[in-house]
């Protein structure tokens, strides 16, 4: 019996596709980078041959060999949140190392829940020059906009921390924030001993969809597990400290049986300063998001119970691997790409990692 291409242990080539495609290996080039030149007909049969044979692309080799540069731009918002300073802290770390895989990272800043200056941003971004973004901003209609056009000039666009699925975006890097908002419920709802007390949610804007979905997950387990519980209207600090220090003393005098709060945002130095002030620090509940300095400080402290936090390191690598594999219609795995929700007590706390 004649022995065919399939019955082959080993990985089909090249010049396997052009033998069963009956063309050059020049065309089989062409169609695979997708060059001109290449009638249709043709084209058709060399992804023929690819389909039959199984063949995967190399395409780490195949751009060492073109001598491709991935191009990878952050756009995060413009703010003191540590959260955001961890962020392109590690992005300029991870760009160093990843200059040895032809990938530069580069970071641009927009106001903070401003999505005309971060619409504004996008609209500029040149597909000559970036292969992909991370967009991490508000959600609205004139940003879904500004994604679709900027993925119709051909770059890739993922979502970073707070999704956009309203966009045509390709892929959503973070952690699933319902799931964080339920989670802070349910650790507030046990340290709280069941209290029939109030309960104070802090959050950045409501334009904001990671901390409307925290919000949406907490209500539906207070409302379902902790009902003797009076959950308030969210406080919009706007990730300001001294803005949320300025309107805590007022939400505090109007309700005298807070006993809990979840801060969905960021301003934690704020609500820090303001506990401390008043007395407390250990005498109210509190669940707060990332873990930065500041947080680590208050859980240490006694100031905060719980932090419910994403690992930055795995934001950037993640968003860097879902762009490249857009970029080269690439195939990913989703288990590597799951942000996973971490929750640290001062008892569990990991050392302070430091970024070089």
């Amino acid at each position: 019996m004649t022995k065919t291409v399939a019955d082959k242990t080993e990985k089909p080539t090249v010049n396997d596709i052009a033998r069963v495609a009956g063309v050059s290996l020049a065309t089989v080039d062409r169609v695979l980078n997708a060059r001109p030149g290449v009638r249709r007909v043709t084209i058709d049969r060399v992804n023929a041959a690819i389909r039959e044979l199984g063949y995967v692309r190399d395409t780490a080799a195949a751009n060492l060999a073109r001598r491709r540069i991935y191009n990878l731009l952050f756009i995060l918002p413009e703010t003191n949140n540590e959260f955001v300073t961890a962020l392109e802290a590690e992005i300029a770390a991870q760009s160093e190392r990843l200059s040895i895989e032809r990938t530069r990272l580069s970071t641009v800043k927009a106001p903070a829940f401003d999505p005309q200056e971060l619409v504004r941003i996008i609209d500029t971004v040149d597909p000559a020059e970036f292969d992909g973004i991370a967009i991490f901003g508000p959600e609205t209609p004139s940003v879904r906009d500004a994604a679709r056009k900027v993925k119709e000039k051909g770059v890739a666009v993922v979502s970073l921390v707070s999704d956009l699925p309203s966009t045509s975006r390709d892929h959503f890097v973070g952690i699933d924030n319902v799931q964080a908002g339920k989670t802070a419920a349910q650790l507030i709802g046990r340290f709280a001993a069941r209290d029939a007390g109030q309960i104070l949610v802090i959050t950045g804007s409501r334009l904001a969809r990671d901390h409307l979905e925290r919000r949406h997950g907490f209500d539906e387990v207070m409302a379902e597990e902790f009902p003797s519980f009076e959950v308030l209207p969210s406080l919009e600090g706007r990730d300001d400290p001294d803005l949320l220090l300025d309107l805590l003393p007022a939400v505090f005098e109007k309700n005298h049986r807070i006993c809990g709060i979840y801060s969905s945002a960021a301003g934690n130095g704020g609500l820090v300063q303001f506990l401390r002030a008043q007395g407390l620090d250990q005498k109210v509940i509190v669940v707060g998001h990332e873990l930065t300095p500041l947080s680590r400080d208050a859980l240490t402290a006694g100031v905060f119970d719980a932090i419910i936090s994403q690992d930055t390191g795995h934001l950037v690598r993640s968003a860097v691997r879902l762009l490249r594999a857009t970029a080269d219609d690439a195939p990913f795995n989703p288990t590597q790409e799951r942000i996973r929700i971490d929750i640290y007590l001062k008892e569990n706390m990991p050392p302070a990692r430091r970024i070089e």
